[in-house]
């Protein structure tokens, strides 16, 4: 079985790659682990100055291994584990780009929206269909979504459960930069080299600066939208909704 994350640096560019195209790079432990741990071996490279974020294949993530998630679904640590890793990416003293050339839904569109940047084909689509499976978001996930994109899209993208296509995310402001699918590599690495050019302590600096004026966020108060997630994920609807994605049906909701 091939690694289900590849890292090479060159020039100043550390690239992470998800390796796990036949499964649209769906976040698996393997997968997960393996971006905690680079990225923990990356933020000490000195080599490094930017972080570009890719998927192998047609999709860029597809988020949790529905799989496995189905298998853990009672666990108390079934989502906390994405999210662990998702500001780890978010706080990397490196500045870290999303390459998105294909769908990025779920886990995998937060995974895109924790980034700094996000360069993305004209063919990709972001999305969140939690309430399609029974879901709620957890709110450190629903916080950035907010942040970028506001409170109204906001709310279209997470109860209506549909993708947004890559011209509308740029005009809502989720994309930084659109362009055509043969663009893309050139369009990401350029950008990426042009912040590698740059002073390593600016960057980092910047960068902390800019979390320390969002850094009243993580004061909220937020156990009880904990426990709302939590009842969601072990209920019988979240259940059927899993069980009908894997299933490829409809699934039959009952509110409980």
């Amino acid at each position: 079985m091939a690694d289900e994350i590849l890292c090479a640096i060159e020039e100043g560019i550390a690239t992470i790659t998800m390796n796990r195209p036949e499964k649209r790079n769906a976040m698996n432990s393997a997968l997960l682990d393996g971006l905690v741990n680079n990225f923990k071996e990356l933020e000490t490279n000195t080599d490094v100055r930017v972080i570009v974020i890719r998927g192998e294949g047609k999709a860029f993530c597809s988020g949790l291994d529905l799989r496995e998630l189905s298998a853990r679904q009672q666990a108390a640590d079934a989502e906390m584990g994405v999210v662990e890793i998702l500001q780890l990416v978010e706080e990397s003293r490196h500045p870290t780009i999303a390459m998105v050339q294909g769908d990025a839904l779920a886990g995998g569109c937060e995974l895109a929206l924790h980034c700094d940047m996000r360069v993305v084909s004209d063919v990709a689509r972001f999305g969140m269909p939690l309430a399609r499976i029974g879901l709620v978001i957890p709110f450190q996930l629903c916080q950035k979504l907010v942040e970028i994109v506001g409170p109204a899209f906001t709310k279209q993208i997470l109860l209506s459960g549909q993708p947004v296509d890559a011209k509308r995310a740029y005009e809502i402001g989720m994309v930084h930069q659109l362009v055509s699918a043969a663009e893309l590599e050139e369009a990401t690495y350029a950008l990426a080299r042009t912040i590698a050019g740059n002073a390593p302590l600016s960057l980092s600096g910047m960068k902390t600066t800019i979390h320390r004026a969002i850094s009243l966020r993580t004061t909220i108060d937020y156990q009880d939208l904990q426990e709302l997630s939590r009842k969601a994920r072990v209920s019988e609807d979240a259940k059927e909704g899993v069980k009908a994605m894997l299933e490829k049906r409809t699934p039959q909701f009952r509110g409980v």
